[in-house]
């Protein structure tokens, strides 16, 4: 999809154990207008770049990751606490704007 001249532009940054997270579940985004690559090849150091529609994909993909026992069968682990704080950050980054 492309940005129009009024989409808001969302300078975020993604690292650590967030990003290896959020990297495990990129095959998720496969439909997502090229999110998959965008996030497969960021590499956390600078900010990057997102729209509602990457925001609302990313939340998606995130809530369905964290319902999936097999993947994080305890809440309280790490990597679950990790992709649960980013998907947080990018609610709040979300709601911040766009109230919905």
């Amino acid at each position: 999809m492309k940005p129009g001249p009024r989409d808001h532009r969302h300078q975020l940054r993604i690292s650590g154990d967030e990003l290896r997270e959020l990297k495990r579940h990129v095959c998720m985004m496969a439909d997502a207008f090229g999110l998959d690559r965008k996030i497969d090849e960021y590499a956390g150091v600078r900010p990057i770049t997102l729209y509602r529609w990457d925001l609302e994909c990313l939340m998606a993909v995130i809530a369905v990751a964290l319902r999936d026992e097999s993947e994080y069968p305890d809440d309280s682990a790490p990597e679950y606490r990790a992709l649960a704080g980013l998907g947080e950050r990018l609610r709040r980054e979300y709601k911040g704007v766009y109230r919905e």
